[in-house]
């Protein structure tokens, strides 16, 4: 007698589960995607770092072509300010007193009060690859204006020993994270004069709000 009556509940409670559904859908295919993007930018970093600190030069163009074939699928570009990834590549030492008596800053082999940046990494090179206005170092970059700026060669990236020991814009920032250290004599990590090589990649990753909005895929590797 009632039979007549339940006909098309079936169709309300398919119609309500997928207001649940198609959202849980959607969102699975969103977090999948930018996993495989986080994962391709891992590798993006891993690769540029292997290569840069084996020496290849990425200030040259044509260098600089085998890097964005390594990065086509993120859209990484060789133009600045264009595609949507991007690479950021430093190379850093730590200024210590041979480095200070190497740039005419130390006394008797003691570094003196012209060596500015004694205790401090930082920057020799800085070279950009692609979009940087996606992601930024999380290890600081050269600051170029100002009294202690440092001057950055626009064709090689290079910075100037006089520049990098006597002027805090080359200062790197490590957060919480120091490779080298030197407690009561004993010194840990690098070797005086030794260059550390850093790799960091980003990307954009796919937005579809309100599941994943401003999404961004970052990596760095030391080398």
């Amino acid at each position: 007698m009632n039979r007549p009556r339940t006909r098309g509940v079936s169709y309300i409670e398919f119609a309500l589960s997928l207001m649940v559904l198609v959202p849980l859908l959607l969102g699975t295919g969103v977090i999948g995607v930018n996993m495989i993007r986080t994962l391709q930018t891992v590798q993006l970093a891993r690769d540029a770092g292997h290569m840069y600190a084996r020496g290849v030069d990425f200030s040259q163009l044509g260098n600089q072509t085998i890097l964005v074939n390594l990065g086509s699928s993120l859209g990484l570009s060789a133009t600045a300010g264009q595609g949507t990834a991007v690479v950021i590549l430093s190379e850093m030492t730590y200024v210590d007193d041979n480095t200070c008596a190497a740039a005419g800053a130390a006394t008797a082999g003691v570094h003196n009060a012209n060596c500015t940046n004694f205790g401090y990494w930082v920057f020799e090179q800085r070279v950009e690859l692609g979009n940087s206005a996606i992601r930024t170092s999380n290890y600081g970059s050269p600051i170029t204006s100002g009294p202690n700026g440092v001057t950055v060669d626009p064709t090689t990236g290079m910075i100037s020993m006089s520049d990098y020991v006597k002027k805090s814009g080359a200062r790197a920032t490590f957060s919480g994270v120091n490779p080298y250290s030197n407690v009561n004599g004993t010194v840990q990590g690098l070797p005086s004069g030794q260059s550390l090589y850093l790799a960091e990649a980003g990307s954009t990753g796919f937005n579809m709000p309100p599941f994943v909005s401003n999404a961004v895929a970052y990596s760095f590797g030391f080398f």
